[in-house]
């Protein structure tokens, strides 16, 4: 043995080098494995495909069958993360740009046509100009049938009409539909134009000088869109601001920081991006001088408020800058980013999760770890870390943004759902405003009672239908009973039960008046002018918009809610 310490230390050096080689090889070893068996997965996916397409008793169709692989290989992983075939990567374009040439009209599957027809115009665009109207049932494109869904998907069959109607901007073409309450198709020459969705959908100046504006989404001209609106409504008197981020899904996360940036100064940090490469890990900042950073501002947020705009209401709210009222946030943490395929096809990846100013992620689920039936957990509130805002206020991660003042929202009858998303109403307002020329403002229209009950006698004939909850729980107890034994015993009060919670259209429509007289009326203020008619609508009779003012009103409770407790 060599007692000289210089050797020794030799020794010691050498190991020391070893071990720092051995650690460094580890991820390359743990890299090389991964890639090894990437590799395999695919040759063995390559081999499998090669011999079904050799001996499968029937053609395969590729297409499809390597779609649906695909499809269902994306769907093991978060929703966001999408494959776009060739005929769908406009769709991802208009998405994330707000932009494609067309006619400015969306559409829905119509049930009892089985064909698609149009669901509400943009005021403005070449459709609302030719006059195409909510309602119109799609016949033809340039005298050729559009056909019927048939055993089409309604999605796939919606997309092909969508095709049918898009085209280079510029180009006319001959439209026929079938018009509710006109005997024979109606027919409109319609030239294609660049459509360019706005994504401040309304902005006004309330008699109190409150300035209200509305975003509905975040494309590439949004943060320039929202100043213009704000500088008018500075320039029409507004002393303080309601900024309705409300059933906003988000979009552009740069759009999202030059939002922000026109509330806070330059160099405020709005949100850090951390991904698996190391390359995509960003810290995005205000890089401009901002257009108001006192103005006294209310943000309205609810359950659909998602992604970007949860950026803006969050990062808003971590500076102290803005009171949010409303309902929890969606709880989008995670970053799109679009990748070329081979073919024109495209995927949208989820590359990272982004950190607003406090240190906070507001992802509310989490899509590795799921339940039993495969669906996504909603992580767990005891697990929701503290995090402090600029003045010191206490905040959560874990679960979307929480509004300063949650206000609940009054609880709907099941009929209530059913209704708005039928073909029955929406059949019934396209109806309705082509047989009444003449309609009061959307502030100001209201439904008569003459005209509820022809809406109950339509409603009668039309094959609506909705789902009766309480009766499904009454079949579960009647199974229950059997099965413990007591349900010859407790036969006669469960009938008596049953025969209470049968429900019957008219007695229903009639019990929820109200509720189904507002719903009407929107759906019929929406056809006739628009999305903002809607949200005039809305505006008139409005919780959040009520306590958002209450609070701009109270300089003491503004500032206190803004402050450290």
């Amino acid at each position: 043995m060599n007692n000289n310490p210089a050797y020794f230390l030799h020794r010691m050096k050498s190991l020391y080098s070893f071990l720092l080689f051995a650690l460094a090889l580890l991820p390359l070893h743990a890299q090389k494995n991964h890639n090894f068996e990437t590799a395999k997965a695919l040759d063995i996916f390559n081999a499998l495909y090669r011999d079904l397409d050799l001996y499968y008793v029937d053609t395969l169709d590729a297409e499809k069958t390597v779609g649906d692989a695909i499809l269902y290989m994306l769907g093991n992983l978060d929703p966001y993360t999408e494959f776009y075939k060739e005929d769908r990567t406009d769709e991802l374009r208009t998405l994330t740009t707000g932009k494609y040439a067309g006619i400015g009209s969306p559409i829905r599957y119509h049930k009892a046509s089985d064909r698609c027809a149009f669901d509400g115009p943009y005021m403005g665009m070449p459709a609302h100009k030719a006059g195409v109207r909510s309602g119109d049932v799609i016949l033809k494109v340039d005298g050729k049938d559009v056909g019927v869904c048939g055993k089409q998907s309604k999605g796939e069959y919606s997309n092909a009409v969508t095709q049918r109607l898009r085209g280079q901007a510029g180009t006319t073409f001959t439209l026929t539909v079938q018009r509710p309450g006109v005997a024979q198709p109606v027919s409109m020459r319609i030239t294609r134009q660049k459509i360019v969705r706005p994504s401040v959908v309304f902005h006004t100046v309330l008699p109190d000088s409150t300035g209200y504006v509305l975003l509905e989404s975040y494309t590439e001209d949004t943060a320039r869109d929202l100043r213009a609106a704000i500088e008018q409504l500075k320039a029409d008197g507004a002393q303080r601001l309601i900024f309705d981020l409300r059933g906003n899904g988000g979009g552009l996360m740069d759009q999202a920081v030059k939002v922000v940036n026109l509330f806070l100064p330059k160099n405020k940090l709005v949100l850090e991006t951390k991904a698996k490469d190391p390359a995509l890990n960003s810290r995005l900042k205000t890089t401009d001088e901002p257009l108001d950073t006192q103005m006294p501002m209310v943000v309205l947020v609810d359950y659909a408020t998602a992604s970007a705009a949860e950026i803006t209401s969050g990062a808003l709210q971590d500076y102290d800058r803005a009171v949010i009222i409303g309902r929890r946030t969606y709880g989008k943490g995670l970053v799109q980013a679009p990748r070329p395929l081979p073919y024109s096809t495209m995927l949208k990846v989820t590359t990272s999760k982004y950190y607003i100013p406090s240190g906070r992620c507001v992802q509310a689920y989490d899509f590795k770890h799921r339940g039993a039936a495969g669906q996504p957990m909603p992580l767990p509130a005891c697990f929701a870390n503290n995090f402090y805002t600029e003045a010191g206020r206490p905040v959560k991660d874990g679960g979307g943004i929480q509004p300063d003042i949650e206000v609940k929202l009054d609880s709907l009858p099941n009929l209530i759902s059913y209704l708005s998303a039928s073909d029955a109403l929406f059949d019934y307002g396209a109806l309705y405003c082509n047989t009444h020329k003449r309609l009061a403002s959307a502030a100001d229209f209201h439904l008569t009672d003459a005209e509820f009950e022809e809406f109950k006698q339509f409603m009668s004939k039309s094959d609506f239908t909705y789902d009766n909850q309480t009766k499904h729980a009454l079949d579960r107890v009647r199974r229950l009973a059997a099965f413990e034994g007591y349900a010859q015993g407790a036969k006669a009060e469960l009938d008596a039960l049953e025969a209470k919670l049968t429900h019957h259209l008219t007695d229903d429509l009639q019990l929820w008046k109200k509720e189904v007289i507002e719903l009407i009326e929107s759906t019929i203020v929406s056809n006739a002018y628009g999305q903002r008619g809607a949200v005039e609508y809305q505006l008139r009779d409005d919780n959040d918009l009520r306590t958002a003012l209450e609070v701009l009103h109270n300089p003491v409770r503004y500032k206190a809610l803004l402050s450290k407790p």
